[in-house]
């Protein structure tokens, strides 16, 4: 499992992907018009996003419509709004889990559950970065293809915009913070046998052999029981055969 450190650094961009996708899917200028006018009441700039075209006059004065029609939209771009939408989310449930599973934290269990905890918080970061990437570069093609292929004039052109950088950084970020929280899966811990010192070598001692060479309590009782009756005769005095026993007595007699 990696460091805390590196932990904290992939947290660290995920949340800077997160709040760049988050600002990517509000802001307008996801494709901008690159005509020049020098009247006042001309607008300088026209840009366009996803839930809003807004219009830059030259005297200072921005105006926004907000798309309200669903109806009169293309489908791609309600595919791109959904996309963004759910990467958004994607993203923001990862961040819940990878503070779960960070090692800094107190909370999330044990090492190995902290462990999944971040491999599933990487695969969200992963799929949130996807998601991101999918409707940026399928927009950019669009806005490409109709500036080389079509024969408008200059002025009713458009070429990508701030919003699409925005959004590729943020695939970025979100794609290396999922990246190192996957490599947070916790090893398999296999379990090593004792080893026991004997005559100069080392060789593994299994527990069989240990409960075979201790003895049962039953044991142990009698031989306790057996050496303390050994004691106690060993202490005790011998008494003397009887015939000198009678040799004594007659002697005290004479």
């Amino acid at each position: 499992m990696l460091s805390a450190a590196i932990q904290i650094l992939a947290f660290a961009l995920a949340l800077l992907g997160v709040l760049g996708a988050t600002v990517a899917t509000l802001l307008p200028n996801w494709k901008v018009s690159i005509n020049a006018w020098s009247s006042i009441m001309t607008p300088v700039s026209q840009m366009q996003g996803l839930w809003m075209d807004c219009v830059c006059y030259s005297s200072g004065v921005f105006s926004c419509t907000v798309k309200n029609s669903l109806l009169s939209l293309p489908a791609h771009l309600h595919a791109m709004r959904a996309a963004m939408v759910l990467s958004c989310m994607v993203a923001s449930f990862g961040l819940c889990l990878a503070s779960l599973g960070l090692k800094c934290t107190r909370w999330g269990g044990d090492h190995r559950a902290k462990g999944h905890t971040a491999v599933a918080a990487g695969g969200c970061f992963v799929l949130a970065s996807l998601l991101c990437l999918v409707p940026a570069s399928w927009f950019t093609n669009e806005v490409i293809t109709a500036f080389l292929t079509t024969d408008l004039p200059d002025s009713s052109k458009y070429q990508p915009g701030g919003a699409l950088c925005v959004t590729f950084i943020s695939a970025g970020f979100l794609l290396a913070g999922g990246v190192i929280f996957c490599l947070s899966c916790p090893g398999k811990r296999t379990s090593r046998p004792d080893y026991a010192s004997s005559d100069g070598g080392a060789r593994p001692v299994r527990h069989d052999d240990e409960q075979q060479r201790r003895p049962a309590p039953k044991q142990r009782l009698n031989k306790t029981v057996q050496m303390q009756t050994d004691e106690v005769k060993q202490e005790k005095p011998e008494s003397p055969p009887e015939d000198v026993r009678d040799s004594y007595s007659l002697q005290e007699y004479v």
